[in-house]
């Protein structure tokens, strides 16, 4: 399903949600990478989950922070996009997120492997991601013994 408007088709906006999972998910990428993609009026809201158990809202400053953290928390990472439906400037997307734990750290261990199923909306403005909705179902998460 495809539709857009003049300013923002929709085959723009799914590119730009294309390049965004993926500088997100490559362990090599920089803020730098990530921050052109971003309105700086950024906001991304995680419903509550296995790993955020109550949630999170977060403006730029946080999600940068937590784009860095993962970085040092994780030693390998992959979103893998099933599927995208854009409309005009919002699209919604469903994908599998993978994560091995580089070092132990809270609950987790060493080498583990965490697997969300991902459904998430997002919404652009100006060839910039203004909001991100996500909705992560992980699944079962035991620690490595």
């Amino acid at each position: 399903m495809r539709s857009g408007t003049a300013d923002e088709p929709a085959a723009d906006v799914e590119e730009l949600v294309r390049r965004y999972f993926a500088v997100v998910a490559d362990l090599a990428s920089t803020a730098d990478d990530l921050r052109p993609l971003l309105s700086a009026d950024l906001r991304v809201v995680e419903h509550p989950n296995a790993v955020t158990p109550t949630g999170a809202t977060r403006d730029l400053t946080d999600t940068i922070a937590g784009f860095h953290a993962g970085k040092s928390l994780l030693r390998e990472q992959q979103f893998d996009i099933h599927e995208i439906l854009a409309v005009d400037d919002r699209a919604a997307v469903r994908g599998t997120w993978k994560g091995t734990i580089r070092v132990a750290a809270g609950p987790y261990s060493s080498g583990q492997q965490l697997v969300a199923h991902v459904a998430a909306i997002v919404t652009t403005r100006d060839g910039q991601i203004i909001h991100h909705e996500s909705f992560d179902c992980y699944e079962p998460i035991t620690p490595l013994r």
